[in-house]
């Protein structure tokens, strides 16, 4: 019984599946204005399968663009710096060709996140890259949108970065590319708040000026902008706190460039004779 009810269903079905495509057949030849009706609806369902494809295949061919887009904004970081370095050696009536990731006094090195904590109050970074790379310990971590962190432990293919969002750590920073400088660090609690401190009391600035790094740390390299100024108070009397608006976002970073300053190990003897 089950198994003749089942037929008979089937049956059922297929007869009024064959019955609606005539009759929408007929309606469809019944005049020009259906078959002009038809015709659209057709047209639409295709676009529509069509462009569901082209969605799938722009998504599956995201990462590859992405990959080559943070190689691109490699290299051109590194001629950046080298245009800078050039600038600087301009009176100079000779320069040696640098080899390749170093620009100036610095190498680059860029990597991919393969880990990254945001959620406590000591964040760190885990990248792609380690000692077989050139990565060593003290190293910065930039974007083209900011300082991220400082390379605390090295291993042969990863490294573990403490992050600028974390407590230990602030970043040596101006008011523009000729103001105060101070030091700046997260303020605690936001994806993109800073505060910079120690800023004299007697130095102007505007609400939205851009902050950059200074240059004075021998961890990262001048002039990387890093965020805009919001609102301020004064301290004691005396200096400013400024509240920064980061320009990067910590929820979305995936590519990053390690940054060393090739001068680093003689600045530290330097300081270490004082």
């Amino acid at each position: 019984m089950r198994r003749s009810n089942i037929i008979y269903h089937v049956i059922n079905a297929a007869i009024f599946i064959l019955l609606e495509v005539a009759a929408l057949n007929m309606l469809r030849n019944n005049g020009t204005i259906q078959n002009v009706w038809f015709s659209k609806g057709a047209h639409a369902f295709s676009a529509t399968v069509w462009g569901g494809a082209q969605n799938v295949r722009h998504y599956f061919s995201l990462k590859k663009r992405n990959d080559a887009l943070a190689q691109d904004n490699h290299e051109l970081r590194i001629r950046i710096a080298e245009l800078e370095s050039m600038m600087a050696d301009s009176l100079s009536s000779q320069r040696n060709t640098s080899p390749e990731g170093i620009a100036g006094d610095f190498r680059y090195i860029p990597a991919t996140i393969v880990k990254i904590s945001n959620n406590t109050q000591h964040n760190y970074i885990i990248i792609g890259k380690g000692s077989d790379d050139g990565v060593s310990k003290g190293a910065g971590v930039i974007t083209g949108k900011g300082a991220i962190g400082v390379i605390d432990a090295v291993g042969r293919k990863y490294s573990y970065a403490r992050s600028f969002k974390n407590h230990e750590m602030n970043i040596s920073a101006r008011l523009g590319k000729e103001g105060a400088v101070g030091p700046m660090a997260w303020n605690g609690y936001s994806s993109n708040g800073a505060v910079l401190r120690e800023i004299p009391h007697h130095v102007e600035f505007h609400h939205g000026d851009t902050v950059y790094t200074s240059g004075y740390s021998s961890i990262f390299p001048p002039d990387i902008p890093l965020g805009t100024t919001g609102d301020s108070r004064i301290v004691n009397g005396a200096t400013y706190e400024i509240e920064i608006n980061l320009f990067e976002d910590f929820g979305a970073l995936r590519y990053v460039t390690v940054v060393e300053n090739l001068g680093k190990e003689e600045i530290n003897n330097l300081e270490d004779m004082q």
